[in-house]
C-alpha cells in the first residue's frame, strides 16, 4: 500500500493529528484488485481550528496535490478539530460505487 502510506506520512507531517485514519476504499469500485485509487480520510487536527471546511479542504489537497493528479482518483475527506470530533456522531459510511461496468 505505497499510495495510502504516503498519504498517512504526508498528513501526519504537515497536520500533527490528534487522530488519523486513511482508508483504502478502491475495493469498493471497478478497479483492478490490489488498486491504491480511492480513499478516504478522517483526520482531527488543531491546524484545522478557525478554518472553514473549503479551507481545510484545500490544505489537505496542497500537501496530496501531486498524488491527487496521478495515482488517487477519488479522495473522500473528513476533516474535524477537536471540539468537532468530540461532537460528532462518527464518520458516515461511504455510498456504493455506482460508475463503470463490471
Amino acid at each position: 500500500m505505497v499510495v495510502q502510506d504516503e498519504i498517512e506520512a504526508r498528513l501526519t507531517d504537515s497536520l500533527s493529528p490528534l487522530e488519523l485514519e486513511v482508508r483504502n476504499e478502491s475495493f469498493m469500485h471497478n478497479v483492478p484488485a490490489n488498486s491504491e485509487t480511492h480513499f478516504k480520510v478522517t483526520a482531527v487536527s488543531r491546524e484545522f481550528n478557525g478554518l472553514r471546511k473549503v479551507r481545510r479542504h484545500q490544505l489537505v489537497y496542497g500537501f496530496l496535490s501531486d498524488l491527487i493528479a496521478g495515482p488517487v482518483h477519488a479522495l473522500a475527506l473528513h476533516l474535524y478539530t477537536p471540539d468537532e470530533w468530540q461532537e460528532s456522531l462518527g464518520v458516515p459510511d461511504s455510498p456504493n460505487c455506482h460508475g463503470g461496468e463490471k
